[in-house]
């Protein structure tokens, strides 16, 4: 029993067919049929059910599924260190939407100034998906604002960040010194999507406060978001980093949180199993240098309170 077997043996378990595993696999059909029947000879378990031309996998294969993904995974993090020590260095990077609008592009300016030659890929989604890519190690490291639920990836802490109300200056809200957790039920938000860390903060507010707020726009994308503040009525929880130069030209004004419940962090996040690699090192040494927001301590802005 080999990995190419389990390779093989996953392919046809989540393709469903072994047509469709031996185009995935780039090998015949034949090959896949005869490693099938390797793999039950070698554990003298029968791990498909052939009923009418379809296979159906069985209980034993749907264990050895579980196993057989695990040891998948672990042999590609093997693979994928071995190959970055042996070859020139490459860093994947992955962002959650909001620290990749206000910080990526800065930060790879500044790991390129270090590292000259070091190759980047980046890629930007919510949180839970760039959990996902590191999991299945299509990412080696990212930078996200979102809670990381896995045991197997390492979050450092590495910027500070926190939530404010973004609204018009023409908002009915907008003119109020202080305003009651109560009144936001009343108004239209724009809210990211399902799985973003910025969505799940606020909503873990809302349940808090035993408000629920009306959603008229559901939106990943940066400038949808500003549109729907400045020009369609809406309010929106947002990191104060995603709305500076709007709220310094006074076209966005802001309701901060006097609690502490919209303070959060930026963090480094990477698979424990991972090579901490010199480039990840220097990558973790540029966040600090976005330690803390604190253009808003000059400006005047709304106050929100639960009570």
């Amino acid at each position: 029993m080999t990995i190419r077997h389990l390779r093989i043996f996953v392919a046809v378990a989540e393709t469903g067919t072994m047509s469709a595993a031996a185009k995935q696999c780039y090998i015949t059909q034949p090959t896949v049929s005869q490693t099938i029947r390797e793999l039950e000879n070698h554990y003298q378990l029968r791990l498909f059910d052939r009923l009418s031309q379809k296979l159906y996998i069985t209980d034993a294969g749907r264990q050895l599924l579980t196993y057989a993904r695990r040891v998948l995974s672990q042999f590609d993090i093997l693979e994928a260190n071995m190959e970055a020590i042996r070859q020139k260095e490459r860093l994947r990077i992955g962002a959650t939407i909001t620290v990749g609008a206000c910080l990526l592009s800065s930060v790879l300016n500044d790991l390129k100034t270090i590292h000259p030659q070091l190759e980047t890929y980046a890629c930007v989604a919510n949180t839970s998906l760039i959990e996902q890519k590191l999991l299945s190690s299509e990412l080696d490291v990212a930078l996200v604002e979102g809670t990381i639920t896995s045991p197997d990836l390492i979050a450092i802490p590495v910027v500070d960040d926190f939530l404010v109300l973004a609204m018009s200056r023409n908002h009915p809200l907008a003119g109020k010194k202080e305003i009651h957790a109560q009144e936001l039920s009343d108004y239209d938000f724009v809210m990211r999507e399902k799985g973003s860390g910025t969505r799940q903060l606020f909503e873990n507010y809302l349940a808090k406060s035993h408000v629920t707020c009306r959603i008229a726009w559901e939106a990943t994308c940066l400038d949808a978001f500003k549109n729907a503040i400045m020009y369609n009525g809406c309010i929106s929880a947002i990191s104060v980093r995603l709305v500076e130069q709007e709220i310094e030209n006074g076209q966005i004004h802001v309701i901060r949180n006097i609690d502490s419940d919209w303070d959060r962090n930026f963090y480094l996040v990477y698979h424990k199993d991972k090579f901490y690699s010199e480039p990840m090192r220097s990558l973790e040494t540029i966040m600090h240098r976005f330690r803390r927001p604190g253009f808003l301590d000059q400006l005047e802005t709304g106050i929100l309170t639960r009570s």
